[in-house]
């Protein structure tokens, strides 16, 4: 029997009689994680570490916990292998926060419905982290010797940057990084359409975020005499002309490469379009329905600002000193940095308003020439054999760069079909993960770990 069935046979055999399974299936452990508040901010996901550690404490693996502010919590554990570069099951335990009057279900309580599993972090990310979890506990119980180590591992703070989780254990604990040469995170998923197509991203890079405050100064006073000029009213001048002005688009090699794997599986529409993208972009109109109704993809062609956050008086008839706006801004991969931000202040054109870049991350990408990357499409196209599959630029971040800026191959990688209206519900209203899609993911994800780290 081929080395790789005799270890599934096995990890089947492990599944079906350890009594830890049986007592606990994947989305009991889901909807358990889901009802844990690490709502960030303030994070407080030192709960979710508490959460993996009595898992870890019941059956006897050996892991390790970081605090980098209290409650921020980190947890790991290794497997250890073979020689091989080793590989990090990475997911976050944050999540964004929730507004429970815009939702048909509590946010924090995990709920079934028409089989639909609703709860914040239901695909960002906590279900990720449980497709890892038992991947882990799986490839554990097994005892079939291992090529290389598989390190399990929850961080906080994604949501905000990942600066005390995923970015402070790559500052202060780089040790445990030192002979890893894979991740796999968030950040690629499944799509289902409209029409039925299905189609699979694997991401590879994202756009880097260059998040903007601006603050506009001018004369105080009392609101029932303004002067024809004053903060507020030069910040939205400035506003509305960053608004009115959108960068040029462009078509990067990996952006182009994306657009002709997926433009077979999207609806009938976009397919022509994205396989001619280059010349697509020269049209204006074209331009306008691809940002109207295609939101997520024409982020990719061009640099984006969202005006997100305002500031100014604190009462209502008093003129404020100073008036703040933040912007998200996300710029392509190559993009240099302080030639953006001089694109930011010629558009504003107003030496009252200072410009203060607040977060950067630097441009980073992996190869998909690499033997995690050929076996990903392989485990999709043998679970989904009429799916598309391609390498894919996120418009978002994750904190995969910061394993890539130290040589790190990253993937964002989720086994999960999920639809249009699904996928709304990440950072917005009514998450949900389909119960069937959820458990399928797990089981492509134990096969997909299983045959790296045996094969």
């Amino acid at each position: 029997m081929p080395m790789h069935i005799q270890a599934i046979c096995i990890f089947l055999s492990v599944i079906l009689t350890n009594p830890l399974y049986a007592q606990t299936t994947p989305l009991e452990r889901l909807e358990t994680y889901v009802e844990i508040d690490t709502t960030n901010p303030p994070g407080n996901e030192t709960r979710g570490v508490e959460f993996f550690a009595a898992i870890f404490d019941e059956i006897g693996i050996p892991y390790e916990t970081a605090e980098s502010a209290p409650g921020r919590g980190n947890i790991w554990a290794r497997l250890e292998g073979g020689d091989e570069p080793g590989v990090v099951l990475l997911h976050h335990i944050d999540v964004v926060p929730a507004t429970p009057e815009m939702w048909d279900t509590d946010p924090l309580q995990a709920i079934e419905i028409d089989g639909e599993l609703f709860g914040r972090g239901t695909l960002d990310t906590k279900s990720l982290g449980i497709m890892h979890l038992e991947a882990f506990l799986a490839l554990y119980e097994s005892g079939v010797s291992l090529n290389r180590d598989v390190i399990f591992m929850a961080t906080a703070d994604e949501e905000a940057g990942g600066f005390f989780g995923a970015g402070w254990m790559v500052e202060n604990r780089l040790d445990i990084f030192e002979d890893v040469g894979f991740v796999l995170n968030e950040g690629g998923r499944g799509t289902e359409t409209h029409d039925g197509h299905t189609w699979f991203q694997i991401e590879v890079a994202q756009k880097r975020p260059s998040w903007l405050r601006l603050t506009a100064t001018g004369q105080p006073g009392h609101g029932s005499r303004p002067l024809p000029n004053y903060a507020t009213t030069r910040l939205i001048a400035a506003l509305q002309r960053i608004h009115e002005t959108p960068f040029e688009p462009r078509v990067l090699g990996p952006v182009r490469e994306m657009f002709h794997g997926i433009s077979d599986y999207v609806d009938t529409k976009w397919q022509e379009p994205l396989r001619n993208i280059d010349e697509s972009i020269l049209d204006p109109e074209f331009l306008a329905e691809f940002q109207a109704e295609q939101p997520t993809l024409h982020s990719l062609i061009r640099n984006t600002c969202s005006i997100t956050m305002l500031t100014g008086s604190q009462k209502i008839n008093v003129v404020p000193p100073t008036a703040v706006a933040e912007l998200d801004c996300r710029i392509l991969p190559d993009q240099d940095s302080d030639e953006f931000l001089e694109g930011i202040r010629q558009r504003i054109n107003d030496d009252q308003i200072e410009v203060e870049q607040i977060m950067l991350f630097s441009a980073a990408s992996t190869s998909s020439d690499t033997p995690l990357y050929s076996l990903l499409v392989q485990k999709i196209q043998e679970n989904y054999p009429n799916a598309g599959v391609a390498p894919s630029v996120l418009g978002g971040f994750t904190d995969s760069h910061f394993f890539r800026d130290i040589d790190i191959a990253s993937y964002g990688f989720i086994p999960v079909i999920r639809t249009a209206e699904q996928a709304a519900g990440v950072h917005g209203n009514n998450e949900r993960i389909g119960i069937d899609a959820f458990n399928q993911g797990v089981r492509i994800m134990i096969d997909v770990v299983e045959d790296f780290a045996t094969n």
